[in-house]
């Protein structure tokens, strides 16, 4: 079982940044991948951006060269630096844990924590 939780959303005018966390209850290096989500309202959940336990990281288009995941193994957190916002990246953010033992997957998911971009 691997607990997640995020915290740094907030309102946020237009072009500003915002740095959100996710603290895992257990070393990131024994969690395969971690990620953030966003679902808006009326939307589906969509990937923002993912960083493997060998560090390899992955952007959906809308944010590419805006948004930056990194983590701290000493803290066992995971960050999204989202920088230049829109009105658009209006959402709540899902911090994500996938953990492959065996023949097993297991998805875990954190709170969520709104982030709003408004003027």
């Amino acid at each position: 079982q691997v607990q997640l939780v995020e915290s740094g959303g907030g309102l946020v005018q237009p072009g500003g940044s915002l740095r959100l966390s996710c603290a895992a209850s257990i070393s990131i290096f024994s969690i395969n991948a971690m990620g953030w989500y966003r679902q808006a309202p009326g939307q589906q959940r969509e990937l923002v951006a993912t960083i493997t336990s060998g560090g390899r990281t992955n952007y959906a288009d809308s944010v590419k060269g805006r948004f930056t995941i990194s983590r701290d193994s000493a803290k066992n957190t995971v960050y999204l630096q989202m920088n230049s916002l829109k009105p658009e990246d209006t959402a709540v953010y899902y911090c994500s844990a996938f953990v492959r033992a065996g023949i097993h997957d297991y998805d875990y998911w954190g709170q969520g924590t709104q982030v709003t971009v408004s003027s």
